[in-house]
């Protein structure tokens, strides 16, 4: 018999239980539906240790990664601390060091930690202000030894919280950031598989992370970055990724506009029309997609239809939020 502790509650499994089976026993609230794997529904996550192989049957390697498992597949080898989706998230305090714009609507926040902040290149963090009001967004930069978070923050119209960071977050104020979250990044193995990058905006921000990720660890495969907007002055970090370019010959930058005018070195068209068009089979490559969800979902779905495995197809799709 093992212990299962959750919040801090403590719940004995029996032998031949699942983890599911002794949540439901206990009326611990967690969602399920088909008991048999394939619906993913019971998603949750071990604290402490490396959860039986069986329960990580069919989820993307950065859930396995993270120690995300099946309760209903898990049958515990040993005591396990569990983490449920509900749970209440925990923040801690980080200090602005940097609030500078990166164009004419877009601020480049650094948010800086005493100690070590641990994540992955390509997460995001929900921001949370004094009274309550919380926005998610996505980390830019690597894990460093400054322990910094980085963040492109477009002004949205009658955005309460990007226009709060605009207009009144200040150097040195203090900031509340949730623990780190989402699958949405670099793993280094299959270093010579092609890695697909499309975004649009601020989608930018965890593609930089997932790409710098990628060559600091030596992948040698070709990697392709496509960003889009409707209008130049709305695209930001050009010449930083035409230097990446120009410094690994594996890696190819291609900026997209679908408004005019389209100035010499970029691309007319929307930024999923003009990636699609540049490969005729993605089988076997890693994709990347992170922006406005109607992108997001064509691109899924083409990369898909084009010969990637979905096991290969992850995504960041922003909440479009008009507060």
């Amino acid at each position: 018999m093992y212990t299962l502790t959750v919040d801090q509650k403590r719940y004995s499994c029996l032998e031949n239980e699942s983890v599911l089976d002794v949540l439901v026993r206990e009326n611990v609230n967690l969602s399920y539906a088909c008991k048999k794997g394939t619906c993913h529904s019971c998603l949750v996550r071990s604290i402490d240790i490396k959860p039986p192989k069986p329960a990580q049957a069919g989820l993307k390697n950065t859930l396995i990664n993270q120690n995300y498992f099946l309760a209903c597949q898990c049958y515990p080898l040993q005591d396990m601390h569990i983490k449920l989706p509900n749970q209440s998230e925990f923040y801690r305090m980080g200090t602005v060091t940097v609030n500078t714009l990166l164009n004419r609507n877009t601020m480049l926040l650094v948010i800086a930690f005493e100690d070590a902040f641990e994540f992955n290149a390509g997460q995001f963090v929900n921001l949370q202000r004094s009274d309550g009001l919380t926005r998610s967004y996505s980390i830019a930069n690597v894990p460093q030894e400054s322990n910094q978070l980085e963040f492109h923050i477009r002004r949205l119209p009658g955005g309460k919280f990007s226009s709060w960071l605009h207009d009144e977050i200040r150097i040195g104020d203090s900031i509340a950031v949730s623990e780190p979250r989402g699958h949405c990044f670099y793993l280094p193995e299959r270093r010579e598989q092609g890695l697909l990058l499309v975004g649009t905006g601020t989608g930018l921000a965890p593609l930089a992370g997932i790409l710098t990720d990628a060559l600091r660890h030596g992948h040698a495969g070709p990697i392709h970055l496509f960003h889009g907007s409707r209008h130049f002055e709305d695209l930001y970090r050009i010449d930083e990724m035409q230097q990446l370019a120009a410094q690994h010959a594996n890696f190819h930058y291609m900026p997209c506009l679908s408004g005019n005018p389209v100035p010499d070195g970029f691309s007319a068209g929307r930024v999923n029309d003009v990636a699609l068009s540049h490969f005729s089979d993605l089988k076997d490559w890693r994709i990347f997609l992170c922006g406005h969800p109607e992108m997001v979902n064509q691109m899924k779905k083409m990369t898909f239809l084009k010969g990637a495995s979905m096991a290969d197809i992850y995504t960041d799709a922003f909440i479009v939020s008009s507060t």
